[in-house]
């Protein structure tokens, strides 16, 4: 009898090329956008700042960098109040509003540059960032297939698309996209972590390892890249190596989903006393990690079968671990199947 696995997350190391968070979980949209490139509107005239409107646009982007934000917002609103056609301007309140997190405020202004000036690749560059962010994912796709009709070779740009196309669950479509930031910046270790997770993903599981292994040699040990290599190991059933890398994530920070998938490891190279260690660990940490909790059950449930049911002490851990799973995830068919075989009555 084996621990059932544990659901690890999907996107733990996908990383955007934003400089500034890392991919966040989300619902996905059933309305999924395909590879096909998104035409860019044609080419408009720039609007065009006078030479003192130009002088302020510098003033305000210098008060940004300096993290004088209101000061810049308010240099920017009084540029837009004379010239509301400038779409520098709106970059840069979409900036700054990004740099704050408030999401949902860039979003218009970077829709409104865009309708501006849709052949601007910083306008879809960076509407593709905040819908993204906002996890709009299928609209996110569609503004970065925009960019890279202005500027394909653009490594963030692609990376982002690729992360996007597997927030939408479309991994298939991410491969090309993660490959071809790789094959444009293959020292940059986000990109590596993204295109490892494509291949994860698709079944690629060999292939994912290699990438997230050169990840870890461009980058410094991350808790999504190490969990998204420990998950790698064991689906490749190299246990001993998901055990080691498990245990530097560990020493990186407490992580159930890590000692849940060390537990596992442990199980299946027969070292059932520090796989049930490892269990107990997990859910130390986090007491609703079910998984880690039938982990428990199943190596008492098998110590308990061993001592050909005198261990009364394993079979009222095994039966009150499987309980425990149950009430935090009670759609667990396999296990209310255990408990009615071996605890019927």
């Amino acid at each position: 009898m084996h621990p059932m696995p544990a659901p690890i997350p999907r996107h733990a190391a996908v990383i955007l090329g934003l400089g500034l968070t890392t991919v966040m979980a989300g619902c996905f949209l059933r309305s999924t956008p395909r590879s096909t490139p998104v035409p860019v509107e044609a080419a408009r005239p720039a609007p065009v700042a006078t030479e003192s409107q130009q002088e302020r646009v510098e003033d305000a982007q210098a008060a940004a960098q300096a993290g004088d934000y209101q000061e810049a917002l308010e240099l920017f609103k009084s540029l837009l109040a004379e010239n509301p056609t400038l779409t520098t301007a709106f970059l840069g309140i979409g900036e700054i509003h990004l740099a704050r997190g408030d999401y949902a405020q860039a979003e218009p202004a970077y829709a409104r540059a865009v309708r501006l000036e849709p052949g601007n690749f910083d306008a879809q560059y960076g509407h593709g960032r905040v819908l993204q962010l906002l996890q709009r994912f299928a609209d996110a796709v569609r503004a970065y297939q925009r960019a890279l009709t202005i500027r394909p070779y653009h490594v963030d740009a692609n990376m982002n698309l690729a992360t996007a196309y597997l927030q939408l669950d479309e991994p298939s479509l991410a491969v090309p996209f993660a490959e071809k930031a790789v094959e444009l910046a293959p020292d940059n270790g986000g990109a590596r972590v993204n295109l490892g997770a494509a291949y994860e993903r698709v079944g690629r599981t060999a292939e994912a390892i290699l990438q997230y292994e050169m990840a870890l040699e461009l980058t410094e040990p991350s808790v999504p890249l190490l969990l998204n290599l420990v998950n790698a190991y064991a689906a490749e059933r190299r246990f001993q190596e998901a055990i080691n890398a498990a245990q530097i994530l560990v020493s990186l920070e407490a992580n159930a989903n890590a000692y849940e998938r060390m537990g596992f490891a442990y199980f299946r190279l027969g070292d059932y006393e520090r796989s049930k260690q490892a269990y107990r660990e997990a859910v130390r940490i986090d007491p609703a990690h079910w998984p880690s909790w039938n982990g428990i059950g199943v190596n008492s449930l098998n110590a308990w079968l061993s001592s050909e049911r005198r261990d009364r002490d394993a079979m009222i851990e095994a039966r009150d671990a499987f309980r425990a799973s149950l009430r935090i995830n009670p759609d667990q068919p396999k296990v209310v199947a255990l408990l009615g075989k071996y605890y019927a009555g």
